[in-house]
């Protein structure tokens, strides 16, 4: 992916980071400035567009909700503003966590790596959240099969695609395999703004489980 000249450079690190290793070492050193960085310098609005969309249908402040990829506690901050209390962050970034952690808006924070296998069992949560993370050298959309195993029945798993990440990453197949094998059902999608200082959208997805 090509530098804009409206990307910040942290950014443009982080979706070419050659591995995890790599990435790791990126948000080890970023973690203190990565929130000023993506919301004031690139108008990162992830966090705001999928809390509005969850809690436009999540409405038992009960529920137990994963925040996958919770970085440093972006979307836990507005999910416990809407008194949601039951809350799980995982990320890959002890530091993010470590930032998150400040805030006390989770029940419980655990370093994890969402491209394996999740250390959850069948059908825990009644929603799983996913903002800014399905972006170009993070997470791929394999994923999703794990997000529906660990979601209950008729719960929702709401996320963002960076745009150049869902060009060329197979979303769109994996999406439609879990809808054919009535695994879940689409309740909204709409490409949405992303980072809006820097001209990017993102898919703005929301789906119930129905297995």
């Amino acid at each position: 992916m090509k530098n804009t000249k409206n990307m910040i450079s942290k950014i443009y690190d982080t979706l070419h980071a050659a591995d995890l290793v790599e990435l790791e070492h990126i948000y080890k050193n970023w973690a203190k400035k990565y929130e000023n960085d993506v919301i004031n310098l690139a108008g990162y609005v992830g966090h705001l567009i999928t809390s509005e969309l969850l809690l436009s249908y999540l409405k038992d402040t009960q529920a137990k909700i994963l925040d996958a990829g919770c970085g440093t506690g972006l979307v836990g901050e507005i999910l416990n503003k809407n008194e949601f209390k039951n809350l799980i962050g995982v990320d890959f970034s002890q530091e993010m966590l470590n930032i998150a952690k400040q805030k006390n808006v989770y029940k419980s924070l655990e370093l994890a790596d969402l491209t394996k296998k999740l250390d959850y069992e069948d059908n825990l949560f009644d929603a799983v959240i996913c903002a800014g993370t399905f972006t170009c050298g993070h997470v791929g959309p394999e994923v999703l099969n794990e997000m529906v195993r660990i979601t209950k029945n008729e719960g929702y798993i709401c996320f963002t695609v960076r745009e150049q990440e869902w060009e060329a990453a197979p979303y769109e197949k994996i999406i439609q395999s879990l809808k054919v094998s009535n695994s879940w059902f689409e309740v909204e999608r709409h490409i949405s703004d992303y980072n809006t200082q820097e001209g990017t959208n993102c898919q703005l997805c929301l789906f119930q489980v129905t297995k």
